[in-house]
């Protein structure tokens, strides 16, 4: 572990050598490579996660670069968790970066799951995000949960015992009452932001560091550049 590479870290209060030894011993599972993931991959590797697993199925798309900065326009057509590998190890070497191009489903999220010590939801649609809170839950997996769309977004932590993603909301709404990026729009930087925060939650649940964001819902309205949290 690079001393020098990791020292602003090193040199907040409360972290030091023995916070930055436990980020390197960390692991984590980051299911999805665009938008939200994007940001959470970049900083996690900056940060120093020792592995760092990345799942999606997807290939780079034109529409794509607007939001999500892991990716190149050279590189449409390319597999997301190609791209992601590369640009993560050219940032930072000494992260062990494992990639999954599939989709997560019922079949494989189990598995896949046990093999992380947190699972960050960086997806754009509604069944992945309860399979990845039910999936958590059985395996009393920590996890936190991002989503974004036109100005707005939202972030929670689970870890076992605090309050899921079901207490909040109890199933996916029906398909032709939601709207998606396609269709509303999704401003990159907002995406930016609350991908750094989830990004930050994986740092603090590892360290230490201060409250993790549990039992409360944290919404950005980004018009007006508000927070608020709604508690559960």
């Amino acid at each position: 572990m690079d001393g020098i590479r990791y020292n602003r870290n090193i040199l907040i209060e409360g972290l030091g050598e023995t916070g930055q030894q436990k980020i390197h011993n960390s692991s984590v599972l980051v299911v999805g490579a665009g938008g939200l993931g994007s940001p959470v991959l970049f900083y996690l590797a900056a940060a120093g996660i020792g592995t760092l697993g990345i799942i999606d199925h997807d290939v780079i798309d034109l529409s794509n670069l607007q939001r999500q900065i892991l990716h190149r326009t050279d590189e449409i057509g390319k597999s997301k968790v190609v791209s992601a590998k590369e640009k993560l190890k050219a940032l930072n070497p000494e992260v062990n970066v494992i990639t999954y191009e599939e989709l997560f489903t019922m079949e494989n999220a189990a598995d896949l799951v046990r093999q992380y010590d947190f699972i960050i939801d960086c997806c754009d649609n509604y069944e992945t995000k309860f399979l990845i809170n039910d999936i958590c839950v059985a395996e009393q997996k920590a996890y936190s949960h991002g989503a974004v769309l036109s100005l707005r977004g939202e972030v929670m932590t689970y870890i076992p015992g605090s309050a899921d993603y079901r207490k909040i909301f109890d199933s996916p709404p029906e398909k032709e009452h939601s709207l998606t990026s396609a269709q509303a729009g999704i401003l990159g930087s907002i995406a930016g932001i609350i991908g750094s925060i989830q990004a930050t939650e994986a740092i603090k649940y590892f360290t230490g560091l201060g409250n993790l964001i549990l039992d409360r819902l944290l919404v950005l309205e980004g018009e007006t550049m508000t927070f608020y949290s709604l508690k559960v």
